[in-house]
């Protein structure tokens, strides 16, 4: 964390712009799913230690669906893709062309389209990483967790990311241009222990 707390402010603006890049990407990504127009705020990016992730996403009893990929290549780590609830929920409908209010529980076909949208959204965000890095990142198979968001957020999974205590977080949200309609994400970033300094080593290079 001392690290991060050393970055410039125009060091966190190139991590910002990856971001800003990444959501792009997915939203263009999104589009292309649904056949819907999709529109993108300026993403929220907070750099936080891992033990103060439930900070970002509220309410700690809030519901979400969380889908997980593993960072392979140049760098390591993992990436989670979260949801809440209601979110989900309408994630789903889209990808499955259905109207609003068709899914009021995430059974197994809603997980089966979120886990696939979780995959398309994740890999977006990855090769912004990856074209800012000039380096090769690969995404694993996604798994899908739905659960509270603080027991997501400490499972396994995170306890599994190799030592790091640190998270880059990006809050986007998403919007259906026709209907002018929210759809709420958060994008987590865990890098293991080489591959944030790595990370660090390449915003200083501006």
């Amino acid at each position: 964390m001392d690290e991060v707390r050393q970055l410039t402010a125009r060091q966190l603006d190139a991590l910002r712009e990856v971001a800003n890049i990444g959501a792009g990407h997915a939203a263009t990504a999104l589009s292309q799913m649904t056949g819907q127009t999709i529109m993108i705020s300026v993403p929220r990016l907070v750099v936080s230690a891992v033990d103060e992730i439930p900070n970002q996403l509220g309410d700690a009893e809030e519901p979400v669906a969380a889908v997980l990929l593993r960072m392979l290549g140049d760098l390591t780590g993992l990436t989670l893709l979260v949801f809440p609830h209601r979110s989900a929920l309408r994630l789903a409908e889209m990808m499955s062309h259905k109207p609003e209010g068709t899914f009021g529980t995430l059974d197994a076909y809603e997980q089966s389209a979120i886990k696939e949208a979780g995959n398309i959204l994740s890999s977006a965000y990855l090769n912004a990483l990856a074209e800012f890095m000039g380096m090769i990142l690969l995404p694993s198979p996604p798994q899908l967790e739905v659960d509270m968001s603080e027991a997501i957020l400490r499972s396994t999974f995170v306890e599994s990311s190799r030592g790091t205590d640190l998270a880059f977080v990006i809050e986007s949200e998403f919007f259906l241009k026709e209907r002018n309609e929210p759809l709420r994400g958060f994008f987590f970033l865990l890098p293991d222990v080489a591959s944030l300094d790595h990370i660090l080593k390449a915003v200083r290079l501006g």
